[in-house]
């Protein structure tokens, strides 16, 4: 069974503290966050049963939201090491469900309530979570993440919904290199044409060097190749 992957000397107690590094004393998690850091050990595990008993149990969860997460000075407390993601302010369970592509449990919140226009600190919605990826990586797996895409679009989620910085879940799979979520946002709607904050629509960022951790590596290049070949196909295009 998978457990939250912290830096060494870095643990979550039974009681829901974070045991951090000698001299650094002990994190704990604010009482309103604990029953869902719960739900999501069970969404890392893939534990759908669990996750059912838990939802039966306090349908609330399906719609409930961090109060805390990820900052500056609490970082390492908030970090999944399963999916390479932090929990941020305003997350939901539905964000690491999609974020870690179990397309089974995005359907039990979805039942259950769960918004998927629910946004975080930074305007990021479960869509968004559902399209970065990490090609090459161990967590990565472009056919469930394709599933989850498709799940959320299907029960309302906006392929062309902007975070706060005009981010949309295109923008997100395109720089993080995964070419099939970018196939199946572009085959639910995704405008590749639409600019983010700063000017950059797909095809900008398709071509240019994102900076990302493991986007100059083999697989990450191929998919770019892939995602380069999608953008310049005609019916792609005339969206330009």
């Amino acid at each position: 069974m998978h457990r939250f992957l912290l830096p060494v000397r870095d643990k979550m107690t039974a009681t829901g503290k974070f045991q951090t590094s000698p001299g650094k004393g002990v994190f704990q998690l604010p009482n309103s966050d604990q029953e869902l850091m719960t739900m999501v050990t069970a969404i890392l595990d893939g534990n759908v049963a669990k996750v059912a008993q838990m939802l039966s149990a306090s349908p609330g969860l399906a719609s409930a939201c961090f109060q805390s997460g990820a900052s500056r000075a609490t970082e390492k407390p908030y970090f999944l090491g399963q999916i390479g993601r932090y929990i941020y302010r305003g997350d939901t369970a539905l964000h690491i469900a999609a974020a870690a592509y179990h397309a089974r449990i995005v359907e039990l919140l979805i039942e259950a309530g769960a918004g998927v226009h629910a946004a975080n600190r930074f305007g990021y919605n479960p869509l968004h979570a559902a399209a970065a990826g990490n090609p090459g990586s161990l967590r990565w797996n472009p056919a469930r993440q394709a599933d989850t895409i498709r799940i959320l679009i299907k029960a309302g989620a906006d392929p062309n919904s902007t975070d706060k910085r005009g981010v949309t879940p295109i923008h997100i799979a395109v720089r993080t290199r995964c070419s099939l979520a970018v196939k199946t946002l572009l085959e639910c709607g995704a405008d590749p044409a639409r600019r983010n904050k700063n000017g950059s629509d797909a095809m900008v960022l398709a071509v240019n060097t994102t900076g990302r951790g493991g986007s100059g590596s083999p697989e990450a290049k191929a998919e770019q190749r892939r995602i380069l070949e999608l953008l310049n196909q005609p019916e792609t295009t005339s969206h330009v």
